[in-house]
């Protein structure tokens, strides 16, 4: 399952590699963070709810404004 996630607080290299350990440990498979989008594509094997991503990503110091 493929979700765009719109996230707010990222600035720089080390922002992105929070926000794919972040995901990884929902057990995202394939991460794709688009620094000047602020934007992340992730592929989730199994159905994982957006509370759980906002909730991980807010542990790492980002917010969540979108999920799609």
């Amino acid at each position: 399952m493929k979700k765009t996630i719109k996230i707010e607080g990222m600035s720089c290299m080390h922002c992105v590699k929070h926000i794919e350990e972040a995901l990884e440990e929902l057990g995202c498979e394939n991460i794709e963070v688009n620094l000047q989008d602020k934007e992340a594509q992730a592929y989730f094997k199994e159905n994982i709810s957006n509370e759980d991503i906002k909730n991980i990503i807010k542990d790492f110091g980002y917010e969540v404004v979108s999920i799609k």
